[in-house]
């Protein structure tokens, strides 16, 4: 971000000091940021006024008003798809008398074009605004701020309004106080997502007629989609590039839309809603997907359409592969960019940046672990790049950039290229941190990331603690459930008989019947007595309640074996009516053979040597894989690019703790002296 930019950030900021008193903090933006794309359009309108209220002077009133609209739009020129037919500019407004500037503000965002004019009356309600301002008799002086700020695309590019937005956006969502997850997008990451995704493509996208479509369900304000098309058209200048978006907040996407407006794209590309639950673009299939969805954000509150869809529609649907936990929502967005692959020659590559739960979190036919499986099965994850830590605005924590597309080189088919790009070799610390960012990374280590990746690197080349090659089978990994006999010993201790008073079968008995049972274990089952073998007790507790002439039922006498009862490995087995040893659920034991690995010779190698009595419950199965287990998927970066750090010698720890004493001796002599 450049010095002029950090600026009139902060110039724009001193306007919202001007609202303390008046305004909640966390309102400050819903004043400011539609001030500031109002003052964006109308530096980009102020030339072509006069001939656009010429033009529109000549024109029949029953003319057709898209008619109207492109003839309008054609005076303003520059590809610019809006308008605007009030009398006033910001120039003249200030010209008027001041106690009119509401009405004549209100006269200027209403006679806008119609695709301009809704996003100021619906999605910044800019009007409820404009009046609690003129209430306080704070409108004309945020007003006259605004016109001392030249935003016209001379003076400041649309890559320089999107660094204002960032900022601009950054400080407000600190002080409301959002959430870790709804963040916005450093835009140093953001070039690195798409170099990574532009980088194997150069040659495709040489040429005449040549187009693309790039997509970001998450759009916020457009940052990703700005920059894709500005790094595709730096590779080739004649490229058409269709812009597409999806965006759930209100200013966001008017801010995103305005974007889309004064840069020449159709506006109606950017959707508003909530992509999840109402796809606005459902019939179109994308070259390029790029976005940062929101993370650690849950979807309970709209989980019955997904839910729903993912039931009626199955693999034919977005979220077929499976259903992440309600708490976090990140693989939806990535199911749904999958979902809208091009199948075609070109197919389509996606470019998502997530936190660490969609590697790891859930285990073995979880919906996480299927949404994997999916993926790696269906062999469409190319690359993953740990990102440093401290590159967000508003959290610190470790991000990771997924690469995915459906059309793979030959030398990538089946394999899955890990980049650790966490180190101190590819970031640097900022002069100052901006919230929670403290880093950032620079273009030399941008372009080194994305050279790792175009030359698959596996480890070679001095960069084998950076980037790894793996096979897609190698994260997979079949869930074994191994268990331990039940071997239990019995005594009537008062411990035990204590336990039966309070198991629930026991307490249901009648309260004539309760004391014929203890009475019966009491005088027929000596207390000093260990026996361990099931079968016997249960014959000698037979003979006992029979002696008494009390009749239980199987919950109460299951509830005095289990209360009788301890863990005992000297004593025998416990066996089914069939003789099979029955399985103590509290040893029971899950492993995790690799995929490749067959799982009886695991168990040989790494369970029986220490487990002698141990098996495998063979029922335990994976429904869609019909083998012995579940199969499941993980990827877990920590362990392929662990580094071990011996500790320290003791004798250097023990020369480093007499040092500081001897420092802390010397500093108290000087107080007593």
């Amino acid at each position: 971000m450049s010095t002029d930019i950090k600026s009139l950030g902060s110039f724009v900021w001193s306007i919202a000091e001007l609202l303390r008193g008046d305004f909640k903090q966390s309102e400050y933006g819903k004043v400011i940021l539609p001030f500031v794309v109002l003052r964006r359009l109308d530096c980009i309108l102020e030339e072509s006024k006069p001939a656009v209220l010429d033009m529109a002077g000549n024109l029949p009133d029953d003319m057709d008003d898209e008619a109207r609209d492109t003839l309008l739009s054609g005076v303003v020129g520059q590809d610019i798809r809006i308008y605007n037919l009030s009398r006033f500019t910001f120039t003249s407004l200030k010209g008027q008398d001041a106690k009119d500037i509401h009405k004549n503000l209100i006269d200027y965002i209403t006679k806008f074009s119609g695709n301009v004019r809704d996003i100021f009356l619906d999605k910044f309600l800019f009007t409820d605004q404009l009046k609690r301002l003129n209430d306080a008799g704070l409108l004309y002086q945020v007003f006259d701020k605004f016109t001392q700020i030249d935003l016209h695309p001379d003076a400041i590019s649309n890559l320089e309004m999107g660094y204002l937005f960032e900022d601009l956006i950054r400080r407000f969502s600190e002080i409301s106080n959002e959430t870790a997850g709804e963040h916005y997008t450093p835009r140093e990451v953001i070039r690195l997502i798409v170099s990574l995704l532009l980088i194997n493509d150069k040659d495709a996208l040489t040429g005449s007629g040549v187009i693309r479509q790039v997509y970001d369900p998450a759009a916020g304000t457009g940052g990703m989609l700005s920059i894709a098309e500005m790094e595709m058209k730096a590779l080739n200048d004649r490229i058409r590039v269709e812009l597409f978006g999806q965006e759930l907040n209100p200013e966001s996407f008017a801010i995103c839309k305005s974007d889309m407006l004064v840069t020449g794209h159709n506006p109606e590309n950017i959707a508003f809603g909530n992509t999840l639950t109402q796809d606005a673009h459902a019939s179109k299939r994308f070259h390029y997907m790029l976005s940062n969805p929101p993370y650690g954000v849950d979807w309970k509150k709209y989980a019955d359409p997904i839910k729903d869809e993912a039931a009626e529609q199955g693999m034919a649907g977005r979220f077929g592969a499976g259903l992440p936990r309600i708490s976090d929502g990140q693989l939806l967005f990535l199911q749904h960019m999958i979902s809208k692959m091009r199948n075609d020659e070109q197919g389509s590559r996606i470019g998502i940046v997530m936190n660490g739960s969609p590697l790891f979190t859930g285990g073995a036919g979880s919906g996480e672990s299927e949404i994997r499986r999916w993926m790696l099965e269906n062999d469409w994850v190319e690359a993953i790049i740990a990102l440093p830590t401290d590159l967000f605005y508003n959290t610190g924590i470790q991000t990771y950039v997924w690469l995915l597309t459906n059309r793979k080189d030959t030398a990538r088919r089946g394999k899955v290229q890990l980049i650790d790009a966490s180190g101190e070799r590819f970031w640097k610390s900022m002069r100052k941190s901006l919230g929670s960012k403290r880093r950032e990374i620079p273009d030399t280590a941008c372009d080194e990331i994305a050279r790792i990746y175009h030359d698959m690197l596996n480890g070679n080349s001095g960069w084998e603690d950076v980037s790894k090659i793996f096979d897609t089978t190698d994260f997979g990994y079949r869930e074994i459930r191994v268990e331990r006999p039940l071997k239990l010993a019995f005594a009537v201790t008062p411990e035990a008989l204590e336990a039966l008073r309070e198991a629930k079968p026991f307490l249901k008995l009648g309260a004539d019947d309760q004391p014929r049972v203890l009475d019966a274990l009491q005088d027929h089952l000596p207390g000093d007595e260990r026996w361990t073998c099931r079968d016997d007790f249960d014959k000698a507790l037979s003979a006992a309640l029979r002696s008494n002439g009390v009749k239980i039922g199987a919950p109460v006498r299951k509830a005095i074996l289990s209360a009788l009862s301890e863990r005992d490995d000297d004593a025998e087995v416990c066996t089914d009516k069939k003789g099979n040893p029955e399985p103590d659920t509290d040893l029971r034991d899950h492993e995790l053979v690799p995929l490749g690995e067959d799982w009886r010779a695991y168990v040989q190698r790494e369970v029986l040597p220490f487990v002698p009595d141990a098996w495998v419950d063979e029922a335990y199965t994976d429904a869609t894989d019909g083998g012995v287990g579940r199969v499941g998927y993980e990827i877990n970066f920590n362990r392929y690019f662990y580094k071990y750090v011996p500790p320290r010698p003791l004798e250097e720890i023990d020369a480093e703790l007499k040092a500081l004493e001897s420092e802390i001796a010397g500093l108290l002599h000087e107080v007593v002296e």
